[in-house]
C-alpha cells in the first residue's frame, strides 16, 4: 500500500506546462489515425458529443479505472447514447505507455475497451493542442464542437480504486448536464494522474 502511494505521489509531481484550450469556445480540431488505420477527424462527429481520455496502460491512475471495468462502464454507457468516445494515448516512443498501433488493438480488446477509437498520438500533436497534462486527463466536447468540460476524471485525486463510488464523476456529471439540456454545472477541475510522457 505504501508502495502504491508513493507511486501515485511521484506521479502527481511536475506534469509538463502547456496552453489549454478555453472553455466556452471551440474545441481545437485535429485529424488523426486511429489504432485500426482509419482515419478519425473530430470534425465528423460535429452533432455529436465527443469524449477525449488520455491514456498511458502503465499509469496506476488508469488502472484505478481500467483494472476494476469502471472506465470500460463509462465508455459503454455513453456510447449507448450515443457518445463519441476517443481515448488518446500521446506517450512519445520509447516513454513509458507508449503503445504501436497493434499492442494498442492487444490492449483494448484485453481490457474490454467500449471506446469509439483509440488514436495513438506518438508525437504529442493531439496533446499539446488540447494541453493534456495527466493520464487521464479527460475533455467533454458539445454538438456544437465547443468545449465544455476540461479536467480530471472525478474530485477525488487517488490511485485506489475503492475511492471510485465515493467520488464525484465530473464527465458523467457533465454528460448529464448535456443530456438535460443544462449549461455544464462544474466545467473544470483539477486534472490528476501521472504526466503525459512527452
Amino acid at each position: 500500500m505504501l508502495k502504491t502511494a508513493l507511486i501515485a505521489t511521484a506521479a502527481l509531481i511536475a506534469a509538463p506546462a502547456l496552453a489549454a484550450p478555453t472553455i466556452g469556445k471551440p474545441a481545437p480540431e485535429f485529424t488523426a489515425t486511429d489504432a485500426t488505420g482509419r482515419t478519425v477527424r473530430l470534425a465528423d462527429y460535429r452533432g455529436k458529443t465527443v469524449v477525449l481520455e488520455w491514456h498511458n496502460p502503465d499509469c496506476p491512475f488508469v488502472k484505478k479505472f481500467y483494472e476494476p471495468g469502471a472506465m470500460q462502464k463509462l465508455q459503454a454507457d455513453a456510447r449507448a447514447k450515443g457518445i463519441v468516445w476517443l481515448t488518446i494515448n500521446s506517450g512519445a516512443p520509447g516513454k513509458q505507455g507508449n503503445l504501436s498501433p497493434e499492442a494498442a488493438q492487444r490492449y483494448m480488446k484485453a481490457q474490454g475497451s467500449a471506446a469509439s477509437a483509440y488514436l495513438p498520438d506518438p508525437g504529442g500533436t493531439i496533446g499539446r493542442a488540447y494541453g493534456a497534462q495527466t493520464t487521464p486527463h479527460m475533455f467533454v466536447i458539445d454538438p456544437a464542437g465547443t468545449l465544455v468540460y476540461a479536467g480530471g476524471i472525478d474530485d477525488t485525486p487517488t490511485a485506489d480504486p475503492a475511492d471510485i463510488p465515493r467520488a464525484r464523476n465530473h464527465v458523467t456529471a457533465a454528460l448529464a448536464d448535456l443530456e438535460a439540456g443544462r449549461p455544464v454545472a462544474t466545467p473544470t477541475g483539477r486534472p490528476y494522474g501521472c504526466s503525459v510522457k512527452y
